[in-house]
């Protein structure tokens, strides 16, 4: 029996064969370049890290205003917590924000406030040990005293909280430094093709 021709077959333009090869071609490659450096940078988990810098942050701008309201000498006369805390929190939103939309531009804004908070970390750790000094010397005069030897502790162990968070948010502040350096430091690119299946 023999086959007529539809309206659809008679309606539809004639494609040859170069045409439908070339065009699944082009649909079965798509380019996509992708940046090795800083997938490395993403592995390291700039995210959670970051969380953990916000975290330690927070309780610098918590704690700095209990410790404003003292008489006694403490990091809040300096306003160390205050900036030290804003850093911290600083940073703590760039590395979030970098995970979730990494980019080079992203990762050297991230590498200078790294560098900042690091150096003011070093500038409050200095200024807090020379307070242990000194409380150690009025916890020593406050002997005879209960209430003002137990004020003074409070104090000592507030600043020793604070000192060890800094020193923590430092490690991960220099570790999160080298990565970002390094990941800047290599500006090749690799490029992926990617084989996507056309509908039949």
């Amino acid at each position: 029996m023999k086959n007529f021709p539809t309206m659809d077959d008679r309606t539809s333009t004639p494609t040859t064969t170069s045409e439908v090869t070339r065009g699944q071609q082009n649909a079965d490659l798509k380019v996509s370049p992708s940046s090795k450096p800083l997938h490395r940078f993403l592995q390291k988990e700039p995210q959670s890290l970051g969380v953990a810098i916000g975290i330690c942050g927070c309780a610098e701008l918590i704690m700095g205003c209990i410790l404003f309201r003292e008489n006694v000498t403490s990091s809040g006369d300096l306003y160390v917590p205050f900036w030290q805390g804003a850093l911290f929190l600083t940073c703590g939103i760039l590395s979030v924000y970098t995970g979730a939309c990494p980019s080079k531009k992203m990762v050297t804004v991230c590498l200078s406030m790294y560098v900042m908070a690091i150096l003011g970390v070093f500038v409050s750790c200095g200024y807090r040990i020379h307070g242990f000094f000194f409380y150690a010397f009025i916890i020593w005069q406050s002997l005879a005293d209960p209430v003002g030897y137990s004020r003074v502790m409070q104090l000592f162990a507030l600043e020793g909280i604070l000192f060890t968070f800094s020193a923590c948010v430092a490690v991960i502040l220099i570790f999160l430094s080298v990565v970002a350096h390094r990941a800047l430091k290599s500006t090749n690119t690799q490029v992926i093709f990617q084989r996507i299946s056309t509908p039949e």
